[in-house]
Order: C-alpha cells, then structure tokens, then sequence
C-alpha cells in the first residue's frame, strides 16, 4: 500500500512526477500497456486460467490498477483458438485496434501459434472484436509472443518460435496487421549462460527506439526464477532484417534480486508515464522457487504486473537498473545546480555523481518519517530497511537499527525547494534548519541560511 506522506512546515508543491506502486495487478502475466491519442491507457496480460483475453483502461498507470476488467473474447471450445491463451498485446493501427496473442488448439494444447483480432470501436472495451485467425503465412511449429513497432515508416513484426531445442527470435516486415511478407529472419537464439537456464529461450521482444537506435529488449530462460530480460541492439540507419545489424548485450538487464524481493523479472512492454518519464512494464514473482523439485511455473499463479521507471546513460542505452521493491515508485534526487548528477550512495556514503550507471544507487522510496509520519524517510532501492540519514552531519545509507536515534536522524521535512519551489529541500527532524546539501561532491547536514547557499540544499525528484 501507498504512504501518504504529510509535509512538515511549508507545504511543497505537488511533485510532477507521475507516482505508483507496485504490483499494479496481481496475477496478471506478460503485461502491455498502451497509452493512446484519448488520454486512456489500455493494458491486458495474460490471466491464470490461459481461458480469456481481458482488458481495462484508467487515464494515469496507477489507474490501472483498480479499472474495471472486461472480458473482450474467449478461448474456442473446439479447434483453433481454444487453449494456452497467452501473452495479448493491445495495439491501435490505421485506426483500428488489434489484439496479437498467442493459442493452442483444443485437442492439442502445445499446438500454439500467434492470432490476430481486430475492432473498429471507439473504445476497445466495448468490442465487437472480429477473429482475423492465424498470423499469415502461417507458422509451422510452435510460435508465439508477437509484437508489432514501425520504424522509418515501415511496420515489423517479432515474435519467438521454437526451431530445433531454441526458441528464437524473428523479424519480418508487416504488409497489413494480420500479414507479413518474405522470408523471416533470425535475429536472437539462447547463446549465453543465463539464457540457457532450465529450457533454451528468447522470447517476449518488445521495441525502443531512442537516441540513433533500435533497442529489443527480449526475455530468457525458463519462467521460474531464471527469468530474466535481455538485449539486442540495431543502428537506426541500418537493415533490421539483416541479422548482422543487431548485436545482443552479454549479461542480462534486469534480472531475480534477492534483496528487493522481486523473481523471474520477464515479458515485458513500454510505455510512458504521465509526467513523460519511460516505463517498463514487466511480471515478476515476490518468491523464489526452482526447478526440479516438483514445481511447475506454467501451473503457478502468482506472477504480478509491475511498472518502474527507467532511465539513459550517457553513451544512449537504457538502464533499468533493478526490479524494485514493491511499494511506492522510488525517485531520483537530481542537484538543482548540477542538473546532471544524482544523490547516490557508494560504500554507504552519500555523494553527488553524473551519469549513475549502477542505477539503484541513485533511487530512493519516500516514505512515512521513521520518527514521525507526518515527515518523510528515504529508504535505499537495491538495500531495502538502509535509510538516508545523518551522522556527525555527513550524510550516509544505514540499516535502520531500531534506535530512537536513528529513527530521528533518518527523518526530513519535506520542505518546498529553498532554491525553487517547485523542487524539493530536505530539513533535519532533530536540528531544525539544517538541510541536506552537497558540498565538494559529498552530501552534509548544515544551515543554509545564505541565499547563495540554497541552490545546494535543492533538488528536483526524477
């Protein structure tokens, strides 16, 4: 559950910054959200009962998660279409709206293959929805997980297909939403370790298109907790169906964190928040279970749907650091007169550094004040129970040991920006007019009461 959190003092101005906590929806798999030209995003996944296709539409992310569900179509009871209704994506073409999932046949469950519906309603929860059947030309062997994106004025189509002991990745260009043409080609198979866990998968492609390039960000590995996600990267200029213009990144970009809490991170999708930050949309479990000892992921309910911010590097990649604990969105304290430095933390001190390639370092959760809950705390993402607080007035990320002490130097007034209103100061609970400000690229407790001072003691939230 969210903490609503009271400002000490002045009151600050509400934060831009889109807010939201995770899970957004319980059992609910390979989630997609799609935010569109009315103001609504639509998101669907797949549900436990691989029986239904659902949909539900809110005007912010956080909506989401309490919108009415509709059923918009149901598996057949004979023949194509009638088992294994897996892993929807909502996507609105040439002024219709299309639903790419993936199915198995009644009599044959495993007989999956990717589908196609369509509608012409306003809103696509209202329907009708109209069956366009099978991808064309059809697939041969198992296949499933399609995703559509255009690029340069040219739609695509990726899905996963099993050939041989792989799953592998394929990219064909689209001639309408239902029909691709040429040849697929081959752009990802499982090479890698941690791609190899339990079965031989790449599967889930999702797009991004930023900064010169075409980012496809894929999942690997069996759906238990060796889920993971990875990278193929293409230049922008190049041929994306040359399979020589995609190299994949060696290690995987958000994986299991025991120390969030979060399992099998996987399938996932993009979108943007309403403040216009980046969003990865992603399932994940909140316990580790393995393999091999009687456990089936494909038979375990729980995998939740969750958002998070991401972010940039320097050199133009995404980072997405860790899958975050559940809760209230961590945020990012950038210095009002270093806009591109970031609070992070490095051996437990707190300091001002560029372009935090070890993102969850630089992320904090804002929460109820650990002295006073009308007072604000921040707690560490990737070391969940460590609070910022001070001591001997340099500012530090500690295990909150239970002591008043601690409570009392971990807890801030939330304070409007004494440099900008609109950002945000933080103010020591137990000495009154002492802020957190950085100085010399370290962060310190100290009074500010010179103006020329104030610009380090300011922080906007990202």
């Amino acid at each position: 559950m969210a903490v609503s959190v009271a400002l000490v003092g002045p009151a600050a101005p509400a934060r831009a910054a889109a807010v939201f906590t995770n899970p957004l929806a319980e059992q609910r798999a390979d989630p997609h959200i799609y935010r569109h030209t009315d103001g609504y995003y639509y998101f669907t996944a797949t549900v436990p009962e691989y029986d239904r296709i659902v949909l539900r539409r809110a005007t912010t992310l956080q909506g989401l998660a309490t919108a009415p569900e509709q059923v918009i179509w149901r598996r057949h009871s004979t023949g194509e279409m009638g088992a294994h209704i897996w892993a929807p994506e909502i996507h609105f073409i040439d002024g219709r709206w299309y639903i790419y999932f993936a199915a198995g046949r009644a009599e044959d469950v495993w007989a999956i293959r990717p589908y196609v519906l369509e509608s012409s309603a306003a809103n696509p929860l209202d329907g009708p929805w109209v069956e366009r059947g099978q991808l064309q030309p059809a697939r041969s062997s198992f296949s499933l997980d399609a995703t559509t994106f255009v690029h340069n004025g040219q739609r695509y189509l990726a899905w996963a297909e099993y050939a041989g002991s792989n799953s592998n990745i394929y990219l064909a260009r689209l001639v309408n939403p239902w029909t691709y043409a040429g040849t697929p080609t081959l752009i990802a198979t499982p090479t890698y370790a941690w791609e190899t866990r339990g079965y031989r998968v790449n599967e889930g492609p999702a797009v991004l298109i930023r900064n010169g390039r075409v980012f496809l960000t894929y999942s690997a590995s069996a759906t238990d907790a060796s889920y993971a996600i990875g990278l193929l990267t293409a230049a922008a200029g190049s041929d994306l169906l040359n399979p020589a213009s995609w190299s994949k990144r060696a290690t995987p970009v958000l994986a299991s964190d025991g120390r969030t809490g979060q399992w099998g991170p996987g399938h996932n999708s993009f979108t943007v928040a309403e403040d216009g930050s980046d969003v990865i949309v992603y399932h994940s479990r909140n316990y580790e279970r393995y393999l091999g000892n009687g456990y089936d992921p494909l038979t375990d309910p729980n995998r939740r749907t969750r958002i998070q911010r991401f972010y940039w590097n320097a050199d133009g990649t995404p980072n997405f650091g860790v899958p975050v604990p559940d809760g209230a969105t961590p945020v990012r304290l950038r210095a009002h007169d270093l806009p591109d430095r970031y609070l992070r933390h490095w051996e437990f001190r707190v300091r001002l550094e560029p372009d935090v390639t070890n993102l969850a370092d630089s992320q904090f959760r804002i929460v109820a004040g650990l002295a006073d809950p009308s007072a604000i705390s921040l707690e560490s993402t990737n070391y969940p129970g460590y609070y910022l607080r001070h001591r001997d007035h340099q500012v530090w990320v500690e295990r909150n040991d239970g002591s008043n002490l601690f409570r009392q130097d971990a807890t801030f007034g939330r304070r409007a920006g004494l440099a900008d209103p609109a950002k945000v100061s933080l103010e020591s609970m137990n000495f009154p007019g002492q802020y957190v400000r950085h100085r010399g690229g370290l962060l310190y407790l100290e009074a500010v009461a010179d103006p020329a001072g104030w610009a380090s003691a300011t922080f906007a939230l990202d």
